[in-house]
């Protein structure tokens, strides 16, 4: 299923769409989380910063809420 039907340019299924919309709040709870466990402030310069090692989990985690997302399209209609 297409994120944008009846455009000519219908690019990304819905699922990537909905993962990208996803990432964003991922990447804000993950910079909350690890600020948090350093005892930093939000916002403060002693905040989490990217890692390489992050990539994996925000993507698991955006795909995660992409499906979640998918299946309650499918359980509402």
């Amino acid at each position: 299923m297409k994120a944008f039907p009846g455009n000519r340019f219908e690019g990304m299924e819905l699922r990537d769409y909905f993962a990208a919309k996803a990432m964003e709040i991922v990447v804000k709870q993950l910079e909350r989380n690890y600020t948090i466990e350093l005892g930093g402030i939000e916002g403060s310069t002693d905040a989490w910063r990217w890692a390489l090692d992050d990539t994996e989990e925000i993507a698991d985690m955006s795909y995660a809420l992409a499906d979640a997302m998918m299946e309650a399209r499918k359980e509402s209609s």
